[in-house]
Order: structure tokens, then C-alpha cells, then sequence
């Protein structure tokens, strides 16, 4: 059974360097058949692994697995421009989600806006818990802070919530700012791993424009937010804004602009060691 633990320790072995079906079989202790077959479903779902076969169709044919080049992650001259804008933005006002969801095909999009004083009386935390707890594999995070950790009304506490899927075994990956005022976010989100005794949770250092959530490659929620401004006919409250996208062939490029992000930036440990000798 393909599990969030045999799924990191193939990525994990093939990281270092290009691994053969055979090294990884060895690897996990099983057939090679089963490797095979792992590989292609982490490959399919989270598109970081790819495979190359070297004399195909011969007795001696030799599949080598290697970590997949996310350079480049679109499919599209849309896609591309918003890559562009995304890896260069640090804030969340240098990108809006919107731009991404005008371009979703409608049978694929749904979107949900209220006003307000916070996200956490906005009413839409039932909604994120329900596609949290959807998730069978997989979830990563673009954050600011990881404050969305602390996020709780009379129903929904967002932190039991991942601790419950951090305990089922679903794996968590985060891409935020690792600096002094998120620093109690970052610890806390990280305890989830001693207290379950699992390497399940993985945060990494970036600052960048996103809010939005991957479950499992399937779907991705975003979020964007507008302060007043006070202006006649303008925003008079802040306004939240919520997108939830089911398209696979975005989904499956926001999830590449994830790892881009990810493989390129300061692991957590080395910041909050850092951090601990100053502060």
C-alpha cells in the first residue's frame, strides 16, 4: 500500500540522485513490480518524480527514476505570465487569486465572498474544514505566517483539524515566512510531529504572494482579502474572498509552482536554530 510514508522515503532516496525500479525496490523491501507501480502513482499525483526508460522495448531496458525539473510549470501563455508573476511577488498584495480563477472554465470554479472584521467570523471555516479533512494524502500550504493554524470558532478549531490528519498519516508541506512573528506558528505546527512521533509535517522559509491550499493534486482553495479603503463607493469593510478550483490541469500546475517554491527554499530547522541563538 502506497502510504505518505513509503511516498517520502521514494522521494527522499530518488532526491539525492537518479535511482533505478530495481534500487528502489531494494529500497522499500519490495518487487519490483510494486516499485514500478508506486513510482508511477507519485509521479501522476504529485509530479515530483519523473521516470526515463534507456533501450525501451529491449530485454535490457533500464528505467531510471530521477527528482522531476519544475523550471517549468506552465501550459499556457496565461500560465506562464502568472507563474512569472507569483515567483517574483513576496506579499500578498503583489498577486490576486482572482487572476488565476478568471481563466478556470466555470463547471471548475466556485467562489464565496463575505464582509467583515476577520477570516475567522467570515463563517468560512466549516468550508475549509470540510476540504481539509477530503484530503486521503497530501495537503500543502502557501502561507504568510501559518497563523490559519489558529483559526477557531464555536464549531471548528483549524489546529484539531491538523492534528487529526497529521495522526491519520497525511502528509503536510508549508511554504511561508520562517521569521520572529510567525516563529510560535512554526513551533507549533511542528510539535505535530513529536506528538505523533512522525516526519509528516515540513515547513520551508519564502516569502511569497499566495494563500491557498492542494489537497492531495485534486483541488486548490485560495484566498485573498480586501482592506477598506474609505473612499466613496468603495470598500467600507474588509472583504474576504474565497476560490475554490477543481480543475486538474491547474490544479496540477499550482501543485509544480509548489514545489518550485519548496525545493528552492531554507528548510524551518536551520531558521528557528538560527532565530533561537538571538531571541
Amino acid at each position: 500500500m502506497l502510504d505518505t510514508k513509503t511516498i517520502k522515503k521514494i522521494e527522499d532516496f530518488a532526491y539525492s540522485k537518479p535511482r533505478s525500479i530495481q534500487e528502489i525496490a531494494k529500497h522499500l523491501g519490495k518487487n519490483w513490480r510494486t516499485a514500478d507501480r508506486y513510482v508511477q502513482e507519485i509521479e501522476k499525483e504529485f509530479g515530483t518524480l519523473a521516470t526515463r526508460t534507456f533501450r525501451e522495448g529491449t530485454r535490457g531496458a533500464l528505467k531510471i527514476v530521477y527528482w522531476a525539473s519544475v523550471e517549468k510549470a506552465n501550459h499556457s501563455v496565461f500560465q506562464e505570465k502568472l507563474e512569472e508573476q507569483i515567483m517574483q511577488g513576496k506579499n500578498k498584495g503583489d498577486f490576486s487569486a482572482f487572476d488565476i480563477f478568471q481563466h478556470v472554465a466555470d463547471k471548475d470554479k466556485e467562489a464565496w465572498m463575505k464582509k467583515g472584521e476577520s477570516e475567522m467570523k467570515s463563517g468560512r471555516l466549516k468550508e475549509f474544514k470540510d476540504i481539509l479533512l477530503s484530503a486521503k494524502k497530501q495537503i500543502l500550504f502557501f502561507s504568510g505566517n501559518l497563523s490559519l493554524i489558529n483559526y477557531k470558532d464555536r464549531k471548528t478549531d483549524i489546529f484539531d483539524i491538523l492534528d487529526r490528519l497529521v495522526k491519520n498519516g497525511i502528509s503536510i508541506k508549508v511554504v511561508c515566512r520562517v521569521d520572529l512573528a510567525g516563529k510560535k506558528n512554526i513551533e507549533k505546527m511542528l510539535s505535530l510531529n513529536f506528538k505523533h512521533g512522525k516526519e509528516l509535517v515540513e515547513i520551508r522559509h519564502r516569502e511569497q504572494p499566495l494563500r491557498a491550499t492542494i489537497i492531495d493534486n485534486k483541488l486548490f482553495n485560495m484566498k485573498e482579502m480586501k482592506e477598506p479603503t474609505g473612499k466613496e463607493k468603495e470598500l467600507n469593510k474588509r472583504l474576504f474572498v474565497f476560490y475554490t478550483i477543481k480543475n486538474r490541469e491547474w490544479t496540477e500546475w499550482m501543485t509544480r509552482i509548489f514545489w518550485k517554491m519548496f525545493n528552492s527554499s531554507i528548510g524551518s530547522g536551520k531558521r528557528l536554530q538560527e532565530m533561537n541563538k538571538i531571541f
